[in-house]
């Protein structure tokens, strides 16, 4: 029987449980110290509930961040320098969770300042003395090959050296390569990479039947010499790991999937898994639902200066081209004159961005009041709705027109592969100071490879600052 592979946080639960005692440990030591240990004495600590309470907390608002960042990945391949940062990094993160914590239960201004500094700094020391103590400790057990599975791999002259390579000689892997079997030629006795030959094809089945093996890996090119190899060794109680493909042949994110009676394996740009593709969703109607009321303050203060500025509705709707080539109405307040797309023709050769985009500065087209609305992106509020309907994601790509999709390049429908959205890459680095489609090509390419939700974070926060500022808007 195989026991599947743990999840990567699972599979990280005695760092998680480390975390957790680090935290609690520390709010202890803040607050002792605070109060000069009248934390012992409840009768004579005002507040000891409230600290009680954050001390049961602790542990959930741990884990949350847990499942936002998962800075577990890696982490026993990790250096003590690399350690360190992503120790600062998770501390963090459960600070900010901690403020939010206090923020809605409307404590904030009880708790003491010092007593969480305290607590912030010791529990960066906790944290990264326990990560590095326990990490030395599951190293020397993997070096030990302490409870790791016994692997043979089976493999032909050709590859047998390349396999080795990716497999033989980690020692942070839950197996270990025992030996070897060629199967074209006889070279039983030889060593290769400093793993022995142990069999041929006509003695492999000698040595798994007379040695401990749990598991062996067939090399893909093996596997069409014998077609009988797999259920000869799954009928000897062997876990058979087939090689499909090298993934150096691929992009670097790719999962198994079944497909009707297919089993395939996917690779994409960037693959988010269902909890992250929940939590960005849930974010976006929940962004969207705030946004929907600022939208109605803007309509109640600008509708009547639009109508006053320009003949025509106070909405400007347009077709643009969402995720994959997806057509939708995309709306905004109405910041040019009704005859704007008629008179885009005539400002072509006035473009300033070079490429599938239209920007100019001081466009003729736009009434009055639409250069202070897109200055400060008033005009994109209407998108919210955009947003909550689904077409679009509070943070993503820019959806372009059709003409403009018309004339892309293949390259340039990466950035369609996920949905459009109000803000993203393009528009915090710049956004109309950018003046070559090639570069908002590229940091969309950027944003969907590395999409994580802590970049959409930090794309929103950024957003703020850059539509405060009015900056690179035209």
């Amino acid at each position: 029987m195989y026991k599947k592979k743990k999840r990567s946080w699972v599979k990280h639960l005695d760092f998680i449980l480390l975390d957790m005692l680090a935290a609690e440990l520390a709010l202890f030591v803040g607050v002792f110290i605070k109060f000069e240990g009248a934390i012992i004495f409840l009768s004579r600590f005002e507040h000891y509930t409230m600290y009680q309470d954050l001390a049961l907390i602790l542990p959930f608002l741990d884990l949350t961040g847990v499942l936002f960042t998962e800075t577990y990945t890696g982490i026993l391949r990790r250096t003590k320098y690399q350690e360190a940062g992503a120790a600062l990094w998770h501390c963090a993160v459960n600070a900010l969770a901690v403020l939010l914590y206090m923020q809605a239960m409307k404590t904030t201004f009880f708790f003491s300042r010092i007593a969480l500094a305290i607590s912030g700094f010791v529990m960066l020391f906790l944290s990264y003395m326990f990560r590095c103590g326990w990490k030395r400790v599951v190293r020397r057990r993997m070096l030990k090959d302490v409870n790791k599975t016994s692997l043979i791999v089976v493999s032909e002259s050709a590859t047998v050296e390349e396999v080795l390579t990716e497999l033989a000689h980690s020692p942070y892997m839950e197996f270990k390569v025992n030996g070897v079997a060629v199967i074209d030629k006889d070279m039983t006795g030889q060593v290769i990479q400093g793993v022995p030959v142990v069999a041929s094809i006509d003695t492999v089945f000698e040595y798994l039947k007379a040695n401990v093996v749990d598991e062996v890996f067939l090399d893909a090119d093996t596997r069409n010499r014998e077609e009988s190899l797999v259920t000869r060794l799954v009928e000897q109680g062997l876990t058979v790991h087939v090689s499909l493909i090298h993934t150096d042949n691929l992009m670097p994110n790719r999962i198994m999937e079944t497909y009707g009676h297919y089993i395939v394996l996917t690779t994409s740009m960037h693959i988010a898994n269902n909890r992250q593709a929940f939590c960005k969703r849930v974010g976006d109607i929940l962004g969207s639902i705030v946004g929907l009321i600022f939208v109605v303050i803007a309509f109640i203060i600008f509708a009547p200066i639009i109508k006053l500025q320009s003949k025509g509705p106070v909405f400007f709707s347009q077709t643009r081209i969402g995720k994959n080539g997806r057509k939708f109405k995309f709306y905004k307040f109405r910041t040019m004159y009704v005859d704007a797309e008629e008179r885009k023709q005539e400002l072509l050769e006035k473009n300033e961005i070079k490429g599938n985009m239209f920007k100019m500065e001081n466009d003729p087209r736009i009434i009055p009041i639409g250069h202070f609305m897109r200055k400060y992106s008033i005009d994109e509020l209407p998108q919210f709705w955009n947003v909550l309907k689904g077409d679009m994601a509070i943070v993503g790509t820019r959806p372009p027109l059709e003409e403009e999709y018309e004339n892309y390049a293949l390259h340039h429908k990466a950035r369609l592969s996920i949905k459009p959205g109000l803000t993203g890459m393009w528009q915090v680095s710049g956004r109309s100071d950018i003046t070559d489609f090639e570069d908002v090509v590229a940091l969309d390419t950027e944003y969907i490879s590395n999409w994580s939700l802590m970049m959409d974070l930090k794309i929103l926060l950024k957003t703020v600052a850059v539509v405060l500022g009015g900056k690179g808007s035209k």
